[in-house]
């Protein structure tokens, strides 16, 4: 019986350079643009998110959407609600539902300060953006105050500012 003989192995060789960004971690999944736009973002939170294994996949895939969800303390505990994550085509019987409420993984400690936080009037918890760290998925929520629409235009108007100074500090650079 021939045996068979082990190739060597170059120790120094590098990784996959052309790995999917998102699953290493270099860009987000998901990102909940709006946030920024309707909420003054305050304090911000990492959280892990359990999930099942399709849901994965799709956030993998980038099938996920974070625009109108929340987070909300029930029990104790902290949960994702409307969050859509899409449906896994290659999974059959085993897909999950788009908008179920999830449950967000966070220390006792970080669900008191975050209850605390959310008693005041007019405080919520919304999710910025959810990504991948260490090969877990992770959220990241925010503790947000709702702007009305005069803080919108004002905010417009400071950011319109701010890119006009921009660009004329360019213009005379090159000049």
């Amino acid at each position: 019986m021939a045996r068979h003989q082990l190739q060597p192995t170059q120790p120094n060789k590098p990784k996959n350079v052309k790995r999917d960004p998102v699953a290493s971690g270099e860009r987000d999944a998901c990102v909940n643009r709006a946030a920024s736009h309707d909420f003054f973002l305050m304090e911000r939170y990492e959280a892990g998110i359990a999930l099942r294994g399709t849901e994965v996949k799709s956030i993998r895939a980038g099938q996920a959407n974070l625009k109108d969800s929340y987070g909300l303390i029930k029990d104790g505990e902290l949960f994702l609600l409307n969050a859509h994550i899409g449906i896994y085509a290659p999974g059959a019987q085993f897909n999950h539902d788009t908008q179920r409420t999830r449950k967000l993984l966070v220390h006792h400690a970080e669900v008191l300060k975050l209850h605390a936080a959310v008693q005041q009037k007019g405080l919520t918890l919304i999710p910025t953006r959810m990504y991948f760290k260490n090969g877990r998925v992770k959220v990241e929520l925010a503790v947000a105050k709702g702007k009305q629409l005069w803080d919108k235009r004002e905010t417009e108007r400071r950011r319109t500012a701010d890119k006009e100074a921009r660009d004329a500090i360019g213009r005379s650079r090159k000049s």
